[in-house]
């Protein structure tokens, strides 16, 4: 009896000193908590009856979301006039070599009808695709779209097919291409929605950023001609004109007596960059597209900003890690990086909920900064992601392990004390036989 009394007495001895030391009790063997909120999605509703655009379409949308701010017959087909070279600019960009040489062929400027703006290339003229892109977007030079087309493709029919392809590559539902320079046609049509999926994709590419906000431009002598200069048609992004504005960085003209006046244009201000298209605006007043596009961007930076909807290292949620030491398992999950949102000025960021989407199985040990799930807000409509991370690093806790490590002991001992207790009853009975 005194030797079961000093094993019990040494086990829980054992068991406290154990527990003490480790700083840690068994209900920290929690569960984690599902954190995971509903999201609350607001939509903002425009009032863009009192725009009084004169353009029969047009669209504003916001450039790195792609989120519409203003729609006018947005999705009608109507016809883009030389705002159709956005797209054969960036084909010759994306696959050819600004500094490859090109010679001018018969075909490419004898379909140029009278009346269409030229850069009056010369057959057998030699001249770069750098500057050739220059007198297309700057000059909105017909002869020269076909020119690259030709050093692209080999030929216009096979580059209108690689337009269309690329069109419909980037979701343009209501777009077909017929020429490589918007010259009329019945059959080659799109819509401001299009053109403006169009425009995104394009102001991707730095290079044609560089192209399409250029002023003015000099082409140097070539093999067939003296040195030329041109201007922007664009007069939105020309300083001295009236029409200027302040905030537009790009843009593309466009004109035909079917398309009327049409402008394809870009603007920044404060974190903010817009894509403006307004097609057959006022066909008398060749201003109206100014007008309209200027309208139209002073509607969008009115009504939107952007703001941070939550701050890098902002708290997000609060969990508790299983098999972590006491003084570690409670964790605060930050975000990894602040989320600007484009919202309506109108709008109450603090009353949307972030959805949380934690990993599976967190479990210790952790390391400060290590990314254990997601948090997503929706804002009109618009989803924004980023990582949540670890607060602090979290320990692992060996509770469990001394529990089995003791429990086993007990086992042990126990199984021992009963081969001993045997032992010392077969004593017994030889001892009480041999008595007798």
């Amino acid at each position: 009896m005194k030797i079961k009394r000093l094993i019990t007495t040494l086990l829980l001895f054992i068991i406290l000193l154990t527990t003490t030391s480790l700083g840690i009790d068994i209900e920290e063997l929690n569960e984690t908590p599902d954190t995971t909120e509903s999201t609350t999605s607001e939509t903002s509703s425009e009032n863009t009856d009192k725009l009084n655009l004169y353009s029969e379409a047009a669209i504003l949308v916001e450039n790195k979301t792609g989120k519409v701010l203003y729609g006018k017959n947005a999705e009608e087909k109507m016809y883009p006039a030389s705002t159709t070279k956005i797209l054969t600019a960036i084909l010759a960009i994306e696959k050819g070599n600004l500094t490859d040489n090109v010679a001018v062929s018969k075909e490419a400027i004898s379909g140029i009808p009278s009346g269409y703006s030229s850069a009056y290339l010369s057959e057998g003229e030699i001249i770069s695709v750098e500057n050739l892109l220059k007198v297309l977007l700057v000059h909105s030079a017909n002869d020269a779209a076909n020119v690259l087309a030709e050093y692209i493709s080999g030929s216009i029919d096979d580059f209108v097919d690689l337009m269309n392809e690329k069109a419909k590559e980037l979701g343009c539902e209501n777009t077909n291409f017929v020429t490589t320079n918007g010259i009329h046609d019945d059959d080659h049509y799109s819509t401001a929605y299009d053109l403006a999926t169009i425009t995104r994709y394009c102001m991707q590419n730095e290079t044609f950023r560089k192209f399409v906000s250029i002023q003015k431009c000099t082409i140097p002598a070539t093999n067939k001609s003296g040195t030329r200069k041109y201007n922007s048609t664009n007069e939105i992004i020309i300083p001295t004109s009236k029409y200027y504005y302040k905030y537009s960085t790009a843009g593309k003209t466009g004109f035909t007596t079917p398309a009327g006046n049409c402008l394809v244009s870009s603007a920044y201000k404060d974190d903010l960059e817009l894509i403006c298209v307004v097609l057959n605006s006022n066909k008398n007043d060749s201003n109206s597209r100014f007008v309209d596009t200027t309208t139209l961007f002073e509607y969008g930076y009115s009504n939107y900003s952007v703001k941070n909807i939550v701050n890098e290292n902002d708290v997000i949620t609060s969990i508790e890690i299983k098999n972590a030491t006491k003084e570690t398992k409670n964790l605060d999950l930050y975000c990894s990086e602040s989320i600007p949102v484009l919202a309506n000025n109108s709008s109450d960021l603090t009353s949307i909920s972030p959805n949380i989407s934690l990993n599976e199985n967190i479990s210790a040990p952790i390391l400060q900064g290590d990314i254990l799930g997601s948090v997503t807000y929706s804002v009109d409509g618009v989803d924004y992601t980023t990582n949540i991370i670890a607060s602090h690093d979290v320990e692992k806790s060996y509770l469990l392990n001394y529990i089995i490590a003791i429990i086993l002991v007990i086992l042990i001992l126990t199984l021992v004390l009963k081969l001993s207790s045997k032992k010392n009853n077969r004593k017994k009975k030889r001892y009480k036989t041999y008595i007798r």
